[in-house]
């Protein structure tokens, strides 16, 4: 059986990240067939234009790492009602320099985790504001926009709750099927 490899690209670099939490949890959803790499960007330069020509080994294997990848996961927490910086600074390197972007094509799914009440709502809209930008086809339902409860992580890093978990299984059913239609074609 064929593997379909997954770049997790998790928004936040807190030791005890939710996103982190969220996105490790959500693979234990995905069929057997679904591998999820997890792509470090805590590593990378601040984007300078002016290093396009000439970019870092860091940048070249994010790039290459995507170019790998058969979809995109991207987990995101809200800070000041949009993307974290990292993300950001992840998003423009690989997407440059212009016309070599490791972004495009790629289809995608956009999650998030927050303590407030709604979730990480308006970072992901920015985000997939970047993404339609980049030509990365997005799945645009359903939408999961978290908030963190005790009981959502089980003691394994698994969703613990029932009900999050009928939903997030739901909504890993649909991004299959939105990876693999965008594969086939």
């Amino acid at each position: 059986m064929a593997q379909t490899r997954i770049a997790v690209i998790v928004g936040s670099l807190r030791k005890e990240s939710h996103n982190q939490k969220l996105a490790l949890a959500l693979a234990h959803l995905a069929p057997s067939d679904f591998t999820f790499e997890h792509l470090r960007i805590d590593d990378l330069p601040l984007y300078n234009q002016d290093d396009d020509g000439n970019q870092s080994p860091q940048v070249k294997r994010l790039k290459s790492e995507i170019a790998a990848a058969q979809g995109l996961l991207f987990v995101t927490p809200e800070y000041n009602r949009s993307i974290p910086g990292v993300l950001k600074n992840a998003i423009d390197h690989a997407s440059r320099p212009y016309g070599q972007n490791a972004w495009g094509g790629k289809p995608a799914g956009v999650v998030g985790i927050s303590v407030g009440a709604i979730g990480t709502a308006l970072a992901q809209q920015h985000l997939r504001n970047i993404l339609a930008y980049l030509d990365v086809p997005t799945l645009g339902a359903p939408e999961v926009f978290l908030q963190t409860k005790d009981d959502l992580f089980d003691d394994k890093g698994h969703i613990g709750n029932e009900g999050s978990k009928k939903f997030l299984q739901g909504w890993m059913d649909k991004y299959v099927a939105w990876v693999k239609s965008h594969s086939a074609s």
